[in-house]
């Protein structure tokens, strides 16, 4: 965009881009390699402070933003991991309450280089590698642990002890790597489970639920499940929590949608197996809930130059979810926009499933233009994904670009209307990257 400020490129880049080049796929799903490079390391990951792993396809992020906001709120020291980044690298590894520092994170990739000694090893395992090293060296109370992609051969699964373990909702995406059943793909999720160690499980499929119990008898995990176990349920502005500690009325997340209420059940089931080293009361799980943030989940955009592009009571409003559960996600929140006319700006990679994706937003979008992601090989063109738009019955066009697309729909909507941008989170970060 035009209104993009040009940014110094960070030191660590030069870093990251020839670790990138160390494996000839992106995603090659293994323990060995990881655990070669940790050993050459001295075995930071046997050092970690407590560890909360998270798994499963919708959510993993979200739960490790209430947990973050609950704790840091009550002043303990939390470490984060989470991936992918959506501008900056640094973005994936939080030093009790901070983005790691450029210099450290620097020093920390050329050492996990030189430990690799030109072996092969993906950018995720060595960068993984980095944020352990990190995460030993710096004390905290807590590192929250996001998995990458599945569980069972994920980079982070090396912790061999976590103090709890969590799966989110599991649905179907990465089937190229996971499995292209939902049975398969939730016994990847299930790899996180450890035996002795609790693990909170989200609202499940049945099928993918019976996977995990599955898992969990075989080792000896205690679940801890929604529905049997804990529930959340909407109450008026706010939501009631059932579980160990009882039933407790709490505010509605500060990240909107249905969805979220599911996600700070999970977290809080986390918050009820971590002991009582870690309890909370119910005032700074409810502060936790208000100001808990993660960028591009639903996220109203409200200053820069898209948002300047729009006319008076327009809504701008950014998601990087790409797959179908996401979509009926999305839809379901669309279902309540019925105040303003809606229109997509959607871009998505050439290995996700559009259509099933955009059929749960076709009964309330008036019109949706469609974008290339830029920088991203996979993406599918801006005429791909009109066609798959109208297939499920959206008006679509092209637009060669998000700003392109925006004014395309300002220009054509007489209204005041909501423009959601979606379908990827690589469209995300370039729209978070060029319209801060």
């Amino acid at each position: 965009m035009a209104h993009a400020k040009s940014r110094v490129r960070p030191a660590s880049d030069a870093v990251l881009e020839r670790l990138s080049r160390l494996h000839p796929k992106i995603i090659d799903l293994s323990l060995s390699r990881v655990e070669r490079l940790l050993a050459a390391l001295g075995h930071p990951e046997r050092r970690l402070p407590p560890v909360v792993h998270v798994a499963g396809t919708n959510g993993k992020g979200s739960v490790l933003a209430y947990l973050r906001a609950m704790f840091e709120g009550a002043g303990r020291r939390v470490h984060v991991y989470t991936s992918p980044h959506l501008v900056r690298f640094n973005e994936r590894i939080r030093l009790k309450g901070k983005l790691i520092d450029e210099a450290l994170l620097t020093r920390l990739l050329e050492e996990c280089e030189r430990a690799n000694g030109g072996e092969p090893i993906t950018f995720f395992e060595i960068t993984t590698a980095a944020a352990f090293l990190a995460f030993e060296r710096h004390p905290a109370d807590l590192l929250l642990l996001e998995t990458g992609l599945g569980g069972r051969l994920d980079a982070t699964n090396v912790i061999g002890r976590p103090l709890a373990t969590a799966i989110t909702p599991v649905s179907m995406d990465h089937m190229q790597f996971l499995g292209d059943t939902l049975p398969a793909i939730a016994g990847e999720k299930a790899g996180i489970l450890k035996a002795g160690v609790p693990a909170a499980i989200g609202p499940q499929p049945p099928e993918a639920m019976a996977v995990i119990e599955a898992r969990a008898a075989e080792i000896g995990a205690p679940l801890y499940c929604f529905g049997a176990d804990w529930s959340v349920e909407p109450d008026g502005d706010g939501f009631v929590h059932r579980g160990r500690s009882g039933a407790r009325r709490l505010p509605a997340p500060n990240l909107p949608g249905r969805h979220q209420i599911d996600n700070a059940g999970v977290a809080l089931a986390c918050l009820e197996m971590m002991g009582p080293a870690f309890t909370l009361t119910d005032a700074q799980i409810a502060a936790g809930l208000l100001t808990a943030e993660w960028p591009a989940r639903l996220q109203r955009l409200t200053r820069g130059p898209l948002a300047e592009m729009l006319p008076p009571g327009a809504e701008l409003w950014l998601d990087g979810g790409h797959n179908e559960a996401a979509g009926a996600v999305l839809g379901e929140m669309a279902t309540g926009w019925r105040d303003r006319p809606l229109h997509l700006v959607f871009g998505m990679l050439d290995t996700k499933e559009p259509r099933a994706f955009l059929a749960h937003l076709a009964p309330s979008v008036r019109s949706l233009q469609a974008v290339p992601i830029p920088g991203e090989h996979a993406s599918l063109t801006a005429v791909q994904s009109a066609e798959h738009a109208r297939a499920v019955g959206i008006a679509a066009s092209e637009a060669e670009s998000v700003e392109a697309a925006v004014a395309a729909i300002v220009k054509a909507e007489p209204r005041p209307c909501r423009i959601l941008i979606c379908g990827s989170l690589y469209l995300a970060g370039t729209v978070l990257a060029e319209n801060g």
